[in-house]
């Protein structure tokens, strides 16, 4: 089995994404979890450019690593300045790395243009830089810094600058993409030229602004490129860069390379803990590790899957740590409606209930009701089909007022609310918000701590609300979804209504109901008040 190296730059590219910024203990807490998952190259940042990355440096040599070899980034020594003195490459050393890697020109237009000096000057920076840095003993790879785009340019002149490496003894030549435009036919044509051309172990380094990042990364490894280099979750500069948590399943799975061994169960796990910090969104529609990579929803494809998964999964999810995840909809058959039922432990002993539930499914969906992203208010409902549900309280009424004093001043809100417990006890309570649906939320759990105290662990994740088709403008109907959690998990619920704070109470009411039923709580008449 043929090893492709794996080698991530999320913590150098990958924080040149917008909106994104990792600290240093993000990046010490990232570093240690790409060794668990196996990556045999981590690129630390660049130590010539920040403190931040120094103190990285400084910090990261603590660390006992299983699998990786920590790297230092950057470019090749400044024109007019010998190798011995330049600042860069003084800094690249004292990070104290094993592996260093060091970008240099090889497009005869950047040359020109952007270093403002001669081809054959250009053609000695990448010499000496390399053999100043490889006599101090470390492991160099030198970045072909739009690479694809200099070959097109510049065929000869883009060869006489890997050559130009190779001589100085680069341990890898990384053909980069960096303008991200390339397309897969191109960079596997040009990627077996080099490899045809040289000596030495050839990767590859792909930006996405093609969407072809991936696609231009396997065709480098189908003619013989060595090492990948990418980031988790494609993050990167512009449209980000090739993303490592498709590349390692397609290699691995598809193509049978061995990358990372038997952590491939990791990638999910991997792919949300760089989100989490990073303190982005997880896209759940991303290949092999996205929530909705392996979740279905029309009927007919439910059904099918039920008796071979292979029928509409191209791989078993748990490969990549994912699960099979059946959504419901009015797409859905009894086939969905009966799988789902499973996962949530709700038994149908009579199949005309699920027929009935399935009906009054696509009943509410047609009222703009939209259980995908919801899956506690669905089982809520099944719940209450199959008389499983128990009421934690009764509602007798709420009153919400928002007042203004004047334009400059903010809003005040507040909430009263009657409810009556199962034990018959009413309680009556107020609330202030910092919106109206905020007042209403407090003045819910007001009421309702004293009887059910594990509410308290119930945190308001996200609220969004959905205008619903209509042509009556402010006038039309609403949909809210909830996600809460707690310490332990996450699920969301819906509301429907053409009253914004409706709407929103159903979605409330449905997060309260289901964390007691998730906790099998009920009402104890003697818990004291």
């Amino acid at each position: 089995m043929k090893k492709i190296e794996i080698y991530d730059t999320t913590l150098r590219d990958g924080a040149q994404a917008e909106e994104v910024t990792f600290s240093v203990e993000d990046k010490v807490l990232i570093t240690e979890k790409l060794d668990d998952f196996g990556i045999n190259y981590i690129e630390g940042g660049w130590p010539g450019s920040n403190p931040r990355d120094v103190e990285y440096f400084e910090q990261v040599k603590g660390l006992k690593l299983k699998n990786a070899n920590i790297v230092a980034f950057g470019s090749t020594q400044r024109f007019g300045h010998a190798a011995e003195n330049d600042l860069n490459l003084k800094a690249l050393v004292a990070a104290g790395t094993s592996v260093i890697t060091i970008f240099g020109k090889t497009w005869d237009f950047h040359v020109r243009e952007a270093l403002k000096i001669s081809l054959d000057d250009n053609l000695k920076l990448i010499y000496d830089s390399i053999r100043f840095l490889k006599r101090h003993g470390v492991k160099v790879f030198f970045d072909c810094e739009h690479f694809f785009q200099g070959f097109q340019n510049n065929q000869e002149y883009a060869i006489r600058s890997i050559k130009a490496a190779e001589e100085a003894g680069a341990d890898c030549l990384v053909l980069c993409d960096t303008n991200g435009g390339c397309l897969p036919e191109y960079v596997g044509q040009v990627t077996q030229y080099v490899i045809k051309n040289v000596q030495t172990s050839v990767g590859i380094h792909a930006h996405n602004d093609s969407d072809c990042a991936v696609a231009n990364s396997l065709a480098a490894v189908s003619v013989g490129a060595v090492q990948v280099q990418g980031t988790i979750n494609g993050l990167g500069e512009r449209c980000g860069n090739a993303n490592l948590c498709s590349i390692i399943p397609n290699l691995q799975i598809k193509q049978g390379y061995e990358c990372i061994g038997d952590k491939l169960k990791l990638v999910r796990e991997v792919s949300r803990y760089v989100n989490e910090i990073a303190n982005i969104s997880h896209v759940r529609r991303q290949p092999y590790v996205g929530d909705s990579a392996f979740a279905h929803k029309a009927g007919i494809h439910v059904s099918a899957i039920l008796k071979r998964p292979e029928t509409y999964e191209h791989i078993r999810p748990e490969l990549v740590g994912n699960s099979q995840r059946m959504l419901v909809s009015d797409l859905a058959g009894k086939s969905n409606v009966i799988r789902k039922a499973e996962e949530f432990g709700v038994h149908f002993t009579d199949r005309d209930k699920s027929q009935e539930l399935l009906d009054k499914l696509k009943t509410l969906e047609s009222e703009g009701f939209q259980f995908e992203a919801a899956e506690a208010s669905f089982e809520l409902l099944m719940k209450k089909s199959t008389g499983q549900y128990w009421e934690a309280f009764e509602l007798l009424g709420f009153r919400v007022i928002v007042e203004k004093e004047d334009r400059c001043k903010e809003a005040k809100s507040e909430a009263t609310i009657k409810l009556r417990l199962p034990d018959g006890v009413v309680e009556h309570t107020a609330a202030e918000g910092n919106g109206p649906v905020n007042a209403l939320d407090n003045a819910l759990r007001k009421a309702l701590h004293p009887y059910y105290p594990s509410l308290r662990e119930v945190i308001l994740h996200d609220y969004k609300v959905r205008v619903l088709s209509g042509v009556k403008g402010t006038a039309t109907g609403v949909r809210v979804l909830i996600e809460s959690g707690d310490c332990d998990s996450r699920w969301g619920t819906v509301g429907v209504s053409k009253n914004v704070i409706e709407a929103s109470w159903q979605a409330l009411v449905d997060s309260i109901e289901y964390k007691l039923l998730k906790d099998e709580k009920r009402l104890d008449a003697e818990t004291p008040k």
